[in-house]
């Protein structure tokens, strides 16, 4: 029987190097040049478009395995959406979060309405294993119009707050680290790409992301050793990036 395929199959730079150039990118405020300029500082001359690749063919299986290896979902979901202008259009993204901050899942659309709603609860869903207990919205009557309509979610309580009032603020401040990327980026262009991009961009940032003022320093250092101890599982690393 043959030895399935490496990861990094057919790429020229070892796989190291590769993992660590897309994690740089996702969980840092780095552009593609800031990335290229810091891989030359450690030897490697590789281009900004070269990077860009490894992002685009990588990030969407690394996330997969960050998001299925993270732990359940809680059973309150906060939803919220927040536009974002991509060429003078103005786009809605709708993000789910659980009461634990940790982001379920976005989606990029042009709409508010009853299908809009639904369809985000139906991508929402196929990510979770479960359905929620309770749901903590703003008070668009999309929502409830959408939840009627899908038995998973009938008889789940749902929870208004005026969006005004600034109460559903778990779900509202996990836009932040959107508006400071789309900030750094000049702002989101093509809807199909900046789709592709905050899916993974969301769940690498977290998986490094610790609430370090709430932990010691010796935790801290623990739990993030942990969790480049993961990384290294999920890319497929023998051994530390700290080999270049």
């Amino acid at each position: 029987m043959k030895n399935p395929k490496s990861f990094y199959h057919g790429h020229q730079f070892p796989a190291p190097v590769i993992s660590c150039a897309v994690r740089w990118y996702f969980r840092f405020q780095l552009s593609l040049r800031d990335i290229e300029e810091l891989l030359f500082e450690r030897g490697m001359i590789v281009s900004y478009e070269t990077v860009r690749r490894w992002c685009d063919k990588f990030d969407a299986g690394f996330a997969h395995r960050v998001k299925a290896a993270r732990r359940k979902p809680g059973t309150t979901w906060h939803l919220d959406e927040v536009f974002v202008t991509l060429r003078d259009e103005p786009y809605l993204l709708w993000r789910a979060v659980d009461q634990h901050d940790t982001e379920l899942d976005i989606l990029l659309q042009k709409r508010r309405d009853k299908a809009a709603a639904k369809r985000f609860f139906k991508r929402v869903l196929a990510s979770c294993p479960e359905a929620p207990r309770k749901i903590v919205t703003d008070q668009p009557r999309s929502y409830p119009a959408a939840k009627a309509e899908i038995p998973k979610l009938e008889h789940v309580k749902h929870v208004f707050v005026r969006a005004s009032a600034r109460l559903n603020n778990r779900a509202e401040n996990s836009h932040q680290p959107t508006r400071e990327r789309e900030r750094r980026m000049r702002g989101f262009r093509d809807p199909e790409r900046t789709q592709v991009f905050l899916s993974s961009f969301g769940p690498i940032r977290q998986h490094f992301a610790l609430k370090r003022h709430l932990l010691r320093a010796s935790l801290y250092r623990k739990q993030l050793g942990e969790r480049f101890a993961a990384w290294h599982c999920f890319t497929e690393l023998t051994q530390g990036p700290s080999a270049f």
